[in-house]
């Protein structure tokens, strides 16, 4: 037997981008459908701790993906939103999911819970050695207080929660809303849009000097899998694909498969965010088996193949 053959297992923002992938790939890995449940907001609203109650019951396995999360601009606009809603789904979903008796905890974090300046790769010992970059502080270190939780209550209660910290996730099927959208959905528009209107420049936040780590979404389901079946420890856990790439390399890459002719501005008044970010994923490879398949341009190839044919259904 496998091992979701007999689980019931529950999937917060299993609606949404990773978790659409992920609920997919656990009925390839055994899962019944009538054994997932899915917990998207507009059934249950995690904020509230009696949705926390009833999304759990009778659960074998929670996988918390729920998260309220944006780009830069978002994070600037609405930061106290944003450490207060994901702090409060993480901390009742896990003290709900212990007083119900559930098996296993898959806890999902971020890589924005890491110090500004931590030494590259990023290690899982180094997490606690500073504070992270500020424009996204807040919503790093409400996530970063889920694997305190996990922690203290394995010590505590026996309570099997793991953690694991995935780096910027892409794909189909992203979110490509200007407003809220990561930087590879939120290029591939631009440079979109800017074909379409025949505009010579596509203007681009920062000094494109920064590095950033990409996961292609297939990949981190398979990860959250891997982990939610052989993983038991206490240990944070890096997801990631073990490379970095400068924001110039990457609006460069898009702008090549996408066909744009025009140059790249560079608005300097905007904010890089943190200077540097690549995981070292070692520890995900030694304990469960996990190493990112997807090739860098295959997979941006995909997205931008998905988001041309879905354009005109995208806000």
């Amino acid at each position: 037997m496998g091992y979701w053959d007999d689980k019931k297992v529950l999937v917060t923002g299993g609606a949404g981008f990773l978790g659409g992938f992920l609920v997919e790939r656990l009925k390839k890995s055994g899962a019944k459908p009538g054994n997932i449940t899915i917990a998207d907001i507009g059934d249950y609203d995690l904020r509230k701790n009696e949705d926390c109650v009833r999304a759990v019951k009778g659960q074998d396995v929670v996988i918390h993906l729920a998260a309220r999360v944006g780009g830069i601009g978002l994070n600037r606009e609405i930061p106290g939103t944003l450490f207060y809603e994901n702090a409060i789904m993480g901390i009742q979903l896990i003290e709900s999911a212990r007083l119900a008796g559930v098996k296993k905890f898959v806890a999902l974090g971020t890589i924005c819970a890491y110090p500004k300046f931590t030494p590259v790769p990023f290690k899982e010992q180094d997490l606690w050695t500073g504070y992270p970059e500020e424009t996204n502080a807040p919503y790093g270190l409400a996530k970063k207080m889920l694997l305190v939780q996990s922690q203290a209550y394995r010590q505590q209660y026996g309570f099997n929660s793991i953690y694991l910290l995935p780096v910027n996730l892409y794909g189909p099927r992203d979110n490509f809303d200007p407003r809220s959208s990561h930087v590879i959905p939120a290029l591939i528009r631009k440079f979109a849009d800017a074909k379409e209107q025949g505009s010579k420049t596509v203007e681009v936040w920062g000094t494109g000097k920064a590095s950033r780590e990409f996961l292609f979404v297939e990949d981190a389901a398979e990860g959250i899998c891997l982990a939610a079946e052989r993983y038991d420890g206490p240990e944070p856990v890096n997801l990631g694909a073990g490379f970095e790439i400068t924001i110039k390399e990457l609006s460069e890459t898009i702008s090549r498969l996408m066909g744009f002719k025009g140059q790249i501005v560079w608005n300097t008044s905007k904010p890089d965010g943190q200077p540097r970010r690549m995981l070292d994923v070692s520890r995900a490879e030694k304990l469960f088996g996990f190493r990112a398949r997807t090739k860098f341009e295959e997979g941006l190839r995909k997205t931008i193949d998905w988001y041309i044919a879905h354009r005109r259904e995208i806000p």
